[in-house]
This record gives structure tokens, sequence and C-alpha cells, in this order.
């Protein structure tokens, strides 16, 4: 049997890269993704009195960016969740909408930046403030890299004196922000966590294709 060539060899080498690179690529990106519970602890649901946060009051708590995702949990034979028009939010009006969802266990995924609008299937529901507003920021990357940034202090200018004043150089420190007690993680098979599951998946994923490189 005719061993493979150099050139097929450094072939084989090159696909295996690439696709080592998309599945980390993939990884990256969905670690960045943030999913919410809607109302935290509460649910998406009536505020149980005047005095209680309300969903918007909530969102305005948050900072929603695009490929995060909203969780709405409810009673599914009881309540619904409509996406709808600016217009109709403030009308409450149910007839009218974008999508509808009544499986009790709703996942929403922001694929654009924007405003969102959310009220409940049954009009006395969103009469009752039952209703949701939430703004999506640009995309993470841009977002993070110019937050990332280091702002350098300004050419020094000459002194009276003829020599140069000299200007300390202060970086902005960026402070880690702590997860939020509402962020939704969702259940893994057999209650692997998350990064086991993506990375177990990626190990899996490259060993195959070497397989078939060798073929």
């Amino acid at each position: 049997m005719a061993k493979p060539t150099s050139r097929s060899s450094d072939h084989h080498r090159m696909a295996f890269h690439a696709v080592g690179l998309f599945v980390l690529s993939m990884l990256v990106q969905s670690s960045n993704a943030t999913e919410y519970k809607v109302g935290g602890a509460n649910g998406w649901t009536v505020p149980a009195d005047s005095r209680a946060m309300t969903l918007n009051q909530w969102a305005e708590m948050k900072r929603f960016q695009t490929g995060d995702s909203l969780l709405f949990v409810y009673q599914a034979d009881k309540d619904s969740v409509l996406q709808v028009t600016q217009d109709n939010y403030n009308k409450c009006n149910t007839a009218s909408y974008i999508a509808s969802f009544n499986d009790g266990n709703t996942s929403f995924k922001f694929n654009r930046s924007g405003p969102y609008y959310f009220i409940s299937g049954i009009e006395d529901r969103c009469q009752k403030n039952e209703k949701l507003i939430v703004v999506v920021m640009a995309e993470r990357n841009n977002t993070s890299s110019n937050t990332n940034q280091t702002s350098l202090a300004p050419s020094p200018s000459p002194s009276p004196s003829g020599s140069p004043e000299v200007i300390p150089f202060s970086p902005v420190v960026v402070e880690p922000q702590s997860p939020s007690p509402d962020v939704y993680f969702p259940p893994r098979p057999n209650g692997a966590p998350l990064n086991a599951v993506g990375l177990m998946g990626s190990v899996g994923i490259l060993l195959g294709s070497s397989i078939l490189f060798n073929l």
C-alpha cells in the first residue's frame, strides 16, 4: 500500500486545523451569550402589588446585547407571550402581534440591536403591567473592544521654562462584573456543566475529523 505523500499530509493537517478553529469560534460565541429569566424569581407574571418591581424596572437593571436571550416562565394554560410593535404595546392590543408563544417556557433570542416589545396574551394581564420593553445594545464584540481600549494621555506641551511637562500615564482599569442572580443556565444532559459539554463535543468533533482525514 502506497504511503501518503508529503503534500497529502499537509492538506490533511491544514483541514484539521481549519475544523479546530471553526469549533473554537463557535464555542467562544456561545460562551459569550447570556440567557436571562424574565422577572427574576417571580417570572413572567402580573406584579404582586403596586410596591413590587415591574418587569420594565427589572429590565432597566440589565445590559442586553445581541446574541443574548430571554426566558419567559409562566403557566401555559393561563398565560402567553406576544412580541408586538410599540403601538400595540402601548394599547395592550393582543389581536395583532409579530410572534406568539404559549409553551410556558419560552426562550427568545435577540438577533439584532434596538427595542423589543412584549405583552401578555391576556389583555387584562397586560393592563395590569404584565408587559416588557427590552433595549438591546450593539454586537458584543464591538462593545467589548471599545470598552477595553486604554485611554492615552495627550501629547505633552512645552512648559514656559522650555522643558517638556511630564504627564503621568493612567490606564483605565475595567472591573470584572459578577453574574446576575437571575441569569439562567439551562440544564445539560446527565447534569454535566455547560463548559464540560462544550469541551467534550469539541474533542469528539476534532477526533472524528482527524480519523476521516487520515483514511
